[in-house]
């Protein structure tokens, strides 16, 4: 520096600067170091920003006062500076030569000046509304220049200015720069046309400054929002656009597209023999022409590798990720200064005589490092936990996309709720782990750090303490490994007890029914135990952890410091070594920690990341399959060799296919149940493997399911299925459907929301709604699966003529329409008979007579031929007046040759008839036809309905405001009211025990001044260990009780809430949908088990470690005292504002995060449906937006955290401060032991500050599922299921006979009544049949019967025993119902017959005999124990109500209920069931919904229901005679 500054100025004086009373630094210093550094720094970061803003462009701002202000300011800066150059030049030429640095200072700074300048325009251009580059230079700027400020004015006191010049313009650049400082701190408008201006509630962040930013200003104001009113989801601002999912999930796509195409780019073996084999005929072959060339290809057998996920999400999240790990090095940097600092200190102390200042400088240089390691770590924190919730988004968003793609093959291999899973748990933990990836380079790189600092403190001796570090660190590895491995045991446990529930929750009216549900809780409680097992093994795992690194660093400090004293006689253990040591070996414990836990969960993470990639590698449905170009050809849809199977290696389903429908026709596919008439329409939706062969369809497709899916939103919604809304069309298909009448009965018309699943629905409603959806969307071909079965006939009828038939509103359209009714084949344009998965003829209806082939065998079983001999098939022939029943049918005797099946025949014929069943409105002239709309209807579209919707499904109640006391004490009496204090003492004794270890210590450093330190170092050592030892064992043990407590807790809560859910009335499950009741069993449950006792537990922690900190403090200078006070005041007051902010944060997070999932499990099981119609995309964007209003909340919660952690943290800088201060003022009073101790401590409280009350939220946030689950639990129960006193003798009902007295139901209370008053006798063994129209209260009468409604008023008797008396199982396994759905639970096919395993092996066989499933069972491998699937999707909906028919047949009870039983089952076996019915209960009271009349001709009497009241009662015949209601229906059915 010399040649810089000239020989009469030196660079550094030690006895100016440091000795002195009054310090000052010399000329040279100040004239280079100070006014340098700002430009180095600026001129270093410059390239880097200048890059970045190039890449980042946010749009331009309008120039601003203060721009031009800042500018200008900027100009003059440069004109100062270039006044001192010029000066000098000025002064040389005068020839007083001044020394380079009078030149060189000038220049630097002036060329800064100019690109600072530069810097405030360019960043104007970009977008930057507030600079942190800028801030940060003229924040070192202003901080170097005060020194010579200083100094000046020391100089000009003394009356020594010199240079008069100089000094001035240095008084203008100081102003001037702090002006500059000052007005850096304020923002740039907005750019021009940024979403700030047009959103209305926009994210402040975007807008807000470089200081607000650093200290999460911008959240203030929603944090005070959110302590004065409880947070609504409309106060949260919109989510940024770089984070939602239109711009984060596309980024992730495009760059798993790419890993994709780059696996695929080395071609599988088995692809490249399908290329082989398509590329015989016309196409090119992919491979090359020649053969050989092929074979070569095929011998090198190379299998392609996975794509692999983890580099897509790398490239997709990485550079955002990048700039929070650059924070954490900087961090990581910083945290070392302390402990220099501390040595500092407590050498000061040592000393006598030193200047005061030392120390203060010192007590303020700790306070301004912990300041800047808060703020650059929060940034990183921020970083990492935005990119975790952009990981997130993107997981999520891809696998919804993948889950509307994927073949069949693929759906079977994961089931709902394991891709419900994927998307929940899964994801959530890639999130998790983003926050702590940095720890891996992190961690190695302080661990280093602090151990050189070490040896340097203590030397050799280190490396014993580092050996127990290391020896621990496999300790730690096998805890965490054991701790994955039942991990993976207990979700695979929780899998399985949540699909089970799920299977259950939907299945739960069937349960009831059948009075099951005590097997079914044993399953439950079977898995839940195993569950708590392998919990139990992980919590002691946990506690053995616990106490490994809480005793960690003592351990450390123990063989370290034994192993100094001892080594050498000379190494004396003073204040300084141990306590420099101490909080480096406190830094040191971190990273150790942390590792392990980094590393497993890296582990866990790759766990998920392979389920996630084997995912999103299923292979997709083929959209190329089916071919949908509008190729002009006369047919809209052609097979051509057709070759199908649900999977790949499945055997074959369909086998030569060919059809060809002309355009506009109407064909018919018929055949037995599981012909595979399902199959063919799945195949020309392109849902199958298409094995070989060729599909097209023309134009666009409607597909109607067997099983209508129905969507959770309003009925409106559900036809209109995003398409525009349009009055009269709209009307025209609600008619068509005829859903008009049904639109009178629901409490909301046409804005009625529907439940999940359409719940409130009956079942031919939901078949209509779909149907209606159908018409609606105005497709150029309609795929019609069975859309007719669940329908009541004259319905049928009516939707025949007016939608599907020659005349109906389709007319002109294409149609296949799978049915089991032969009454409208005869209008139909041609017949396609199934057999068996071929085709077996193909025709129009006469050909296929004349044939004689299986279809015209299958006809004349149900003899047709007479009543359709003229070609009108419109069916005018029928009058009133003509006695044609009679005439028909002695023809058809004629025909028979007298066979004795000639009863028989006359039933199947009733049956014919009554199906053909006509127009209720106009029997008389049915040859005209009502088409398209029935214009009268239109007249007064429905205005007075819109009053009032009532919401069917009520919306999921957040708590509001503080979590009630009453709910932790619940929690603690679930763990044990003395076990919990208990715990509380054991903490308490363990944090004793460490501060006793602790003033042992610095005692024991205090000898060293007294030089006594020899006679006592085996006493010192042995209580300093035998402190630390007592002290890890307290932990342990104490983690032991917690362990103990946790799992009692966790099992009573889900005892309890599992009990409750199996008592809960049917009325509670129509109104809840089943995911919020799952999201009680699996996430509240969850945090139960195991997220609550370890938050329980790090509270604990934190908040003895504060506690004991403050009395340690307090201890060694006792004037603390004063300042905690304040300090508390503060620390509550951001406490409660944060608290009250995150917990509702929280809790709308939560609540926004089920419709995800509902959604999400919506859409997996109508995936089939949404493709049909080409609402891919709608619903993608359907949940994204979802997701979206998810993270909406989540952001904020996020953003609290660092907003908390920044302020508590500068509390805990206060504290360290106010030691160090008080420190030094004591000097004289107090040891360098207790300095050491005091300051030590205070260094280490910021950590327990900040994750006291991180814990005391996530406390409050997580005790909210203990609410929850209590919630649910205590929701009101029915009636108990055995009353001791009250049970019926065990052969009741021995008679069946059955009396309903002044009997009056409702649905739920407040609604109105559904039957009135309704009285009659039944005798027992008689058969009742019950009509009415739907919505009459048949269903609801059965319901009764079961008690799953409970009389308003009224009596039931059965056999002299009022059931209302009798507990609920011994009145429901009394009776028999074959429910109108037939629902199957996942499990053997033994276990959905009889799941109390009552009855022997034979009994079932012969049931399954009985029901006409034998042949079926036999023919599987595993027999009964054939497996279903969940919702028994792999029988066909026919075997399903066949199982059910079994069922019944094994209960064999005296009375049977049958629900419409018939509805989704072809002709023959109907019969089937029906004959069953006959013969084998015909000594039983048998109740019957009927639709199709013909199965209650020969019933004992007939039940008309009407408006909840009887209408009529008595044997068909009379009632015929009676001419009412059943005759009218009986009429229309051609029965009367």
């Amino acid at each position: 520096m010399e040649h810089v500054c000239g020989s009469e100025l030196p660079f550094w004086e030690p006895n100016l600067t440091l000795y002195t009373d009054l310090p000052d630094l010399p000329e040279c210093f100040q004239m280079s170091a100070l006014p340098w550094a700002p430009c180095i720094y600026l001129w270093a970061i410059s390239p880097f920003y200048i890059l970045y803003l190039k890449r980042n462009n946010r749009g331009y701002i309008m120039m601003s006062t203060l721009n031009r202000i800042k500018t200008a300011l900027g100009l003059i800066l440069w004109i100062v500076c270039w006044t001192d150059l010029f000066s000098a030049f000025h002064e040389m030429n005068e020839g007083q030569p001044k020394p380079p640095i009078y030149f060189v200072t000038p220049l630097i700074v002036g060329m800064t000046m100019l690109l600072v300048t530069f810097l405030i325009q360019f960043e104007r251009l970009r977008g930057v509304q507030s600079s942190g580059v800028l801030f940060i230079f003229w924040t070192i700027s202003v901080l170097c220049a005060i020194v010579p400020f200083r100094s000046k004015i020391m100089q000009a006191n003394q009356g020594e200015v010199k240079d008069k010049l100089r000094f001035t313009t240095f008084y203008i650049y100081f102003g001037l720069t702090l002006i500059e400082l000052i007005l850096s701190c304020f923002n740039e408008k907005p750019p021009l046309f940024s979403s700030v201006v047009t959103d209305p509630n926009a994210c402040p962040e975007t807008t807000a400054g470089f200081l607000s930013r650093m200290t999460f200003w911008w959240f203030t104001g929603l944090a005070i929002k959110g302590y004065k009113s409880p947070l609504e989801s409309k106060d949260l601002w919109s989510l940024n656009k770089q984070d939602s999912s239109e711009l984060v999930v596309p980024s992730l796509l495009n760059e798993w597209e790419v890993e994709k195409s780059k696996a695929h780019s080395e071609p599988n073996v088995k692809e490249l023999a399908t290329f082989i084999k398509a590329g015989t005929g016309a196409e090119t072959n992919h491979v090359g022409d020649n053969p050989e060339e092929a074979e070569v290809l095929l011998s090198k057998r190379k299998e392609s590798q996975q794509p692999s996920f983890l580099w897509a999400l790398l490239r997709a999240f990485g550079p955002y990720f990048l700039i929070g790990s650059a924070f954490k090095l900087l961090q990581d940097l910083v945290t070392f200064v302390n402990p220099q600092l501390l040595r500092m200190l407590i050498g000061f102390t040592k000393q006598p005589n030193v200047p005061v200042w030392w120390g203060y400088a010192l007590a303020f240089l700790m306070f301004g490092t912990s300041l800047l390691q808060t703020l650059i770590l929060h940034q990183h924190f921020q970083y990492c936990f935005v990119t975790g919730m952009r990981l997130r988004t993107g997981i999520i968003g891809a696998i919804y996309r993948k889950s509307l793609v994927i073949t069949n093959e693929a759906k079977r291999s994961s089931t709902v709720g394991e891709v419900v899973n994927l998307m929940s748990v899964d994801a959530q933990r890639f999130m998790d782990l983003t926050t702590f990836l940095n720890m891996l380079w992190s961690a190695p790189l302080q661990i280093i750090l602090a151990l050189f600092f070490l040896w340097q403190n203590l030397g050799p001796s280190v490396l014993a303490g580092v050996a127990v570090m290391v020896l621990l660190i496999p300790f730690n590895a096998f805890i965490a490994m054991k701790t994955r491995t039942y991990q993976v045991e207990q979700m695979k446990h929780k899998d399985d007890r949540i699909k089970l529930m799920n299977e259950i929750l939907n299945g739960i009216k069937v349960l009831k029914l059948y009075a099951w549900e005590i097997s079914f809780k044993e399953k439950i409680l079977q898995i839940r135990q195993k569950e708590l097992n392998v919990l139990r093994k992980t919590a002691y795992l946990g506690a053995l952890s616990t106490m490994a690194w809480t005793s960690a660093p003592f351990l450390v400090a123990l063989t370290t410091f034994a192993v100094y004293v001892s080594v050498d006689e000379r190494n004396i253990l003073d204040a300084e070594k141990a306590f420099v040591s101490l909080s480096l070996f406190n830094i040191l414990r971190f990273p150790l920690n942390m590792l392990p836990q980094v590393i497993s969960s890296i582990v866990q993470a790759s766990v998920s990341l392979k389920r996630i990639q084997d995912f999103l590698s299923h292979k997709e449905l083929d959209p190329e399959s089916v071919d949908r170009r509008n190729n002009a050809s006369e047919y809209a849809v052609s097979v051509v060799n057709g070759k199908f199977s649900w999977a790949k290696q499945d055997h074959v389903t369909l086998e030569n296919i060919n059809v060809m429908v002309p355009q506009g026709s109407l064909l018919a596919v018929v055949g037995h149940v599981g012909c595979g008439k399902t199959s063919l329409v799945s195949a020309l939706l392109g849902e199958m493997e298409k094995l070989e062969g060729e599909v097209s369809i023309r134009g666009s497709v409607a597909y109607v399911p067997q099983q209508a899916w129905i969507q959770n939103a309003t009925l409106r919604d559900n036809i209109l299925f995003g398409k525009p809304y349009m009055e009269k069309k709209y009307r025209c298909v609600l008619e068509a459907c005829s859903l008009t009448p049904d639109l009178e009965v629901l409490p909301g018309g046409d804005q009625t929301e529907i439940g999940e699943k359409g719940i409130n629905l009956s079942g031919g409603q939901r078949q209509r709604v779909s149907l209606a959806r159908a018409l609606y969307s105005e497709a150029d071909v309609y795929l019609l699966d069975d859309p007719l079965s669940a329908v009541d006939a004259h319905v049928a009828k009516h939707i025949f003529d007016h939608v599907i038939g020659p005349e109906g509103v389709l007319q002109g359209k294409t149609r296949i329409l799978v049915t089991h009714g032969i009454t409208f084949l005869p209008q139909v344009d041609n017949i396609l008979v199934m057999v068996d998965g071929r085709i077996s003829e193909m025709g129009s209806y006469q050909d296929l007579l004349k044939q004689n082939g299986a279809f015209a065998e299958f006809l004349r079983n149900y003899s047709l031929e007479d009543i359709i001999e003229d070609d009108e098939v419109t069916l005018s022939v029928v009058d009133e007046e003509e006695d044609f029943p009679e005439d028909a049918l002695s023809n058809h005797v004629d025909m028979v040759d007298n066979e004795p099946a000639v009863n028989e025949a006359r039933r199947q014929f009733m049956r014919q008839i009554s199906i053909m069943s006509n127009d209720p409105e106009n029997p008389k002239n049915k040859s005209i036809r009502l088409r398209r709309c029935s214009v009268k209807k239109l007249a007064e579209p429905q205005a007075e309905k819109e009053q009032k919707v009532e919401k069917l499904i009520q919306t999921e109640t957040a708590e509001t405001g503080k979590v009630k006391f009453k709910v932790y004490w619940e929690y603690a009496k679930a763990v044990g009211p003395l076990l919990s204090l208990f715990i509380c003492f054991l903490y308490g004794c363990q944090s004793a025990a460490a501060i006793g270890a602790n003033f042992w210590l610095s005692e024991w450093t205090n000898d060293a001044q007294h030089n006594r330190t020899q006679e006592f170092v085996q006493m010192r050592v042995g209580v300093y260990a035998a402190l630390g030892i007592s002290q890890g064992i307290l932990v342990m043990f104490s983690s032991f009780t917690l362990a103990l407590g946790k799992i009692q807790a966790a099992r009573k809560l889900h005892q309890t809430l599992l009990d409750n859910k199996f008592h809960t009335p049917q009325s509670f499950f129509d109104t809840t949908p089943i995911g919020r009741i799952i999201n009680r069993f699996s996430k509240d449950i969850y945090v139960i088990d195991e997220v609550l006792p370890s938050t329980v537990l790090m509270f604990l922690g934190t908040f003895f470690a504060s506690l004991s900190t403050m009395i340690v403090i307090i201890c060694s200078t006792p004037i603390f005292a004063l300042v905690i006070g304040p300090l508390a005041c503060i620390y509550i007051f951001v406490q409660r504002f944060y608290v009250a902010t995150s917990r509702q944060l929280k809790r709308l997070e939560s609540v926004s995060r089920s419709p995800i999932y509902s959604h999400f499990s919506e859409t997996i099981t109508g995936t089939s449906v949404i493709r049909a119609y080409g609402r891919n995309s709608a619903f993608v964007l359907m949940s994204n937006m979802k997701v979206d209003d998810n993270q909406k909340s989540y952001f904020p919660g996020i953003v609290s955290n660092r907003w908390l952690g920044v302020r508590i943290e500068f509390i805990g800088n206060c504290i360290v401060l106010f030691a160090a201060l008080f420190a030094v003022i004591g000097k004289d009073k107090l040891n360098p032991g207790l300095v050491g101790l005091s300051v030590s401590y205070a260094l280490q409280v910021t950590m327990s500050l900040n994750w006291m009350v991180r814990m005391t939220s996530d406390l409050e946030s997580n005790i909210v599922a203990v609410e929850r689950v209590k919630e649910y639990s205590e929701t009101p129960t029915e009636a108990p299921w055995v009353v001791e006193d009250k049970q019926p003798p065990p052969d009741w009902p021995s008679q069946g006979n059955v009396e309903l007295v002044d009997y009056s139901v409702r649905y739920r209370e407040g609604l109105d009544l559904v039957l009135r008053n309704l009285s009659l006798k039944v005798k027992g063994g008689e058969k009742i049949g019950i009509v009415g129209r739907t919505g009459a209260g048949k269903s609801s009468m059965t319901l009764c019967l079961f008690r799953l409604l409970e009389a308003a008023e009224g009596e039931i008797v059965i056999d002299e025993v009022k059931i209302s008396e009798i507990g609920l199982h011994d009145l429901r396994s009394k009776l028999t119902i074959i429910p109108q759905e037939p629902v199957l639970f996942s499990g053997t096919l033994r276990m959905n017959l009889d799941p109390f395993e009552k009855y022997s092996d034979d009994e079932v066989w012969k049931a399954l005999e009985l029901s006409h499933l034998k042949k079926f069972v036999s023919n599987q491998a595993a027999k009964l124990n054939l497996e279903c699937a969940e919702g028994g999707e792999n029988l066909s909906v026919g075997q399903r109500q066949l199982v059910c028919l079994a069922r019944a047949l094994l209960r064999k009870t005296r009375i049977l209920i049958l629900d419409e039983a018939t509805a989704a089952v072809d002709l023959e076996t109907d019969d089937l069931i029906q004959s069953t019915i006959r013969t084998q209960f015909d000594d039983c009271t048998v109740f019957t919904i009927a639709h199709r009349l013909n199965t209650i001709m020969d019933y004992t009497r007939v039940l008309v229901l009407d408006k909840g009241q009887i209408a009529e009662f008595d044997t068909p015949t009379k009632l015929i005679g009676q001419k009412g209601i059943f005759f009218g229906m009986a009429k229309d059915a051609g029965l009367a």
